[in-house]
């Protein structure tokens, strides 16, 4: 299988200089959402001590033209500390920070989706939307072929794969396990994982969060994924139908919930909540994916337990539905409920938003509401 020149170099060595003290300086490296949606970016400073706070860290800058984000001719972008965790990679006291992104003239980048959630989540504190979100994805050796497949055909058919054990069912365990325990150093508030039902497919669990958590609690996981896999050699796919055919997708199940719903008699809150998204379907759909619902297109046909794209749909305990009551909120008549519909590769800012304009805010039509004016 094809893996990376890099991982091959002797790591003992380099155990040998991360083991030198730093003295009383700390590396701090800044993360960012690049210009297509889904890509991560990351570079490194020096700070003189630890930061106990992000108004410890200080604004940063980049060359937004080589991350399709500006022209070169006015490309710098600014990095605005927004989250910080501990790094895993470096460990204390060195930290991760994730950034928004600013363009020359301070307002948001087309892909800095964080900003309005943030403005949103604020109008709705005293609701305390809470979230947890399911991440699927795919292990992909450096040429694009699926981790531990056959060079030249395919595994057996899906059946034993989902939550399996054993060498000729779970492909790439030792990756997973790196990454959640990673995700606990950082602080990450990661809850679960479990083998998903293609072979080399995967899913980790984040949450719950509150409010504009999720996305930075989500995105962060994302990146310590890439960077285990790097470390692996392997490649790491969000992408909502990685292997076409008769092949799961890789969706990122959003589940939510308000103290509303969380509390005795919680069903009729969200039933309520089901019946305004049944009739803002092609908005979320527009928003679920980097691509306004091309990305989705790909997944959500109505087979392998995903709904039609183009069609709502919600029911107890119903994985092909687009929205899925577990049964146990059925039956205490209170809880949560899940929104099947968001895309592996989809930005949690905007889908957790989306949400909260619709149920709580109670938005409708298809286009959301400027509440910047």
């Amino acid at each position: 299988m094809a893996t990376s020149a890099s991982s091959k170099l002797n790591k003992a060595v380099k155990q040998q200089y991360m083991d030198l003290p730093q003295g009383d300086k700390v590396q701090a490296m800044y993360i960012w959402i690049d210009g297509s949606g889904e890509g991560l970016r990351c570079k490194t400073r020096t700070l003189d001590s630890e930061p106990k706070t992000i108004e410890d860290l200080p604004e940063w800058n980049f060359d937004g033209s080589s991350t399709y984000q500006s022209e070169g001719s006015n490309s710098d972008m600014f990095l605005v500390p927004s989250a910080m965790f501990r790094d895993p990679f470096r460990k204390d006291p060195n930290k991760l920070v994730l950034c928004e992104v600013l363009k020359y003239n301070r307002k948001p980048a087309e892909t800095n989706l964080r900003h309005t959630c943030k403005q949103v989540m604020r109008m709705v504190e005293n609701n305390h939307p809470w979230f947890g979100m399911e991440q699927e994805y795919t292990l992909l050796g450096t040429d694009g072929h699926p981790f531990g497949w056959p060079s030249n055909g395919f595994p057996g058919p899906q059946g034993p794969y989902y939550c399996g054990v054993g060498a000729d069912k779970a492909y790439g365990r030792d990756i997973v396990e790196a990454h959640y325990r990673a995700c606990l150093y950082a602080g990450v508030q990661i809850c679960g994982t479990n083998a998903e039902v293609m072979p080399a497919q995967w899913e980790f669990q984040v949450g719950p969060c509150e409010g504009i958590n999720m996305g930075d609690h989500l995105w962060v996981a994302r990146f310590i994924l890439h960077r285990v896999c790097e470390d692996f050699g392997v490649v790491v796919s969000f992408d909502p139908k990685p292997i076409t055919g008769n092949w799961n997708g890789a969706g990122c199940h959003t589940n939510f919930s308000t103290k509303e719903m969380r509390e005795d008699g919680g069903l009729k809150v969200i039933e309520e909540a089901i019946e305004r998204l049944s009739k803002r379907h092609r908005y979320h759909i527009g928003a679920y994916d980097p691509k306004g619902g091309l990305d989705n297109a790909r997944r959500l046909t109505g087979h392998h337990e995903t709904s039609n794209i183009e069609e709502f749909s919600a029911g107890v305990a119903n994985r092909g539905a687009s929205i899925r009551i577990p049964r146990s909120v059925g039956q205490d008549k209170k809880g949560y409920f899940e929104d099947r519909r968001p895309s592996a590769n989809c930005d949690p800012y905007i889908v957790t938003e989306s949400l909260v304009r619709t149920c709580l805010l109670k938005e409708e039509g298809e286009e959301p509401t400027d509440y910047s004016k």
